[in-house]
């Protein structure tokens, strides 16, 4: 690697890769606190390019559940990569890790392993179609970027666009409608005006106010039912986090497919859509989907270390309580120093929310002065099984600092 500092890596990201960053939401934009490049991480702990140190709770946008370099995922992973990345026929591994992901979630009758969440959903609408003969999909929350398709729907997790998103045909983008989380009335609505041409409701989780599942979640069940449109949940952040199967498992509300990634194989590329077998059948029946390197062997080892490991330790129990520890401490500073922001939703994936009459940029506020102390956080942020008792309290006194700073500037 070049001996370069964090400005000199952000300029060469700057010049050689399009957008500053593969992914989006992981170019630096709080300079100069945040870090550009991240040159290694260990446990809950990442080290920028300038060797400071971050306690890390983007855990790489949300795959790592386990930790950077979590034991038992890396001797998995080391032990098949003498055996083999990729072969012409699927490793055995394809069928002992469907094997334990249809143990493990309600849904999944039959499963398919891609790289990415956003490729599964778009395999789900796909396969919704298919099956019902219809072409109208609503979809709720951020599905991926090549689900970005209807005016309004979400560009990222954070901005919305405006019309129909650049690049998309009108009359494909006429085909999605983009509904809010716990909008019933709405979605009531486009039922209503597309009678008999809706194929799915598509639903990722408001994270913020994630409590609302426990009456939206049925009502998107009785409505779909009602309506001949099947039901498919992205559970890419909340699978592997508030429960190990996601909501399905938590609210106790089975939907037709569902879509895991995030946290399924801590951190290698491995995303995973499952359901009812007869919907999952069609795959092989002209409703074509499939990948070169769906099923590489290092992430279905991983995979398979990962579910195992969940089986065997209360992992979600523990991400539950780690969170409650931490963002409850983070509330009662901001509390106290009368900063207008609060951390919501369930403990294991909450989002800062302004209060009334905060600055617009306040949450970035937040970020940067968590960066100048050394704690990295996200918009939803996580904590992961390496965060221990002493990491959170070494984070609570940090952001003690942070906080009274971003108070200072109010």
């Amino acid at each position: 690697m070049q001996n370069l500092s964090n400005a000199q890596w952000y300029d060469k990201l700057e010049k050689y890769v399009a957008g500053g960053s593969s992914t989006g939401s992981k170019r630096a934009y709080l300079l100069p606190e945040e870090p550009t490049v991240i040159v290694r991480g260990e446990g809950c702990r990442v080290w920028d390019a300038d060797g400071k140190e971050y306690i890390d709770y983007r855990n790489g946008l949300g795959p790592v559940s386990l930790g950077y370099g979590h034991p038992t995922v890396t001797e998995a992973v080391t032990e098949q990569l003498k055996k083999g990345i990729v072969f012409g026929h699927p490793s055995y591994l394809e069928a002992e890790v469907a094997e334990l992901l249809c143990e493990v979630i309600p849904s999944a009758e039959k499963v398919r392993f891609l790289k990415t969440g956003g490729e599964s959903c778009a395999a789900c609408i796909k396969l919704a179609r298919a099956y019902t003969g219809r072409d109208h999909i609503i979809h709720i929350g951020y599905n991926g970027w090549l689900n970005t398709v209807a005016a309004g729907a979400r560009l990222n997790p954070r901005e919305e666009a405006q019309g129909a998103p650049k690049g998309i045909p009108l009359p494909v983008s006429e085909l999605f409608h983009a509904v809010g989380w716990g909008d019933t009335a709405t979605i009531e609505k486009l039922f209503s005006a597309y009678e008999g041409k809706i194929a799915a409701v598509i639903v990722a989780a408001g994270y913020a106010n994630m409590e609302i599942g426990a009456t939206f979640y049925p009502f998107l069940r009785e409505i779909t039912k009602k309506n001949g449109a099947l039901l498919i949940y992205d559970e890419i952040v909340t699978g592997f986090r508030v429960a190990t199967a996601g909501v399905q498992e938590y609210f106790n509300v089975v939907p037709d497919l569902s879509v895991f990634a995030k946290g399924i194989a801590n951190g290698m590329p491995l995303s995973v859509f499952c359901g009812k077998a007869e919907i999952m059948d069609l795959l092989s029946q002209g409703a074509v989907v499939s990948s070169t390197y769906g099923g590489d062997a290092l992430s279905l080892a991983a995979c398979k270390a990962v579910v195992e490991f969940y089986r065997k330790e209360k992992v979600t129990d523990y991400l539950w309580k780690a969170g409650e520890k931490l963002w409850t401490s983070v509330n009662k500073l901001l509390e106290s120093y009368r900063v207008p922001s609060v951390v919501k939703g369930f403990w294991p994936c909450p989002s800062f929310v302004n209060q009334e009459g905060a600055p617009k940029d306040l949450t970035a506020r937040i970020l940067r002065a968590g960066y100048k102390y050394g704690v990295s956080m996200y918009s939803v942020s996580y904590v992961n099984y390496s965060h221990k008792d002493k990491d959170i309290d070494e984070t609570i006194e940090r952001m003690d600092k942070a906080v009274a700073e971003v108070a200072a500037t109010l």
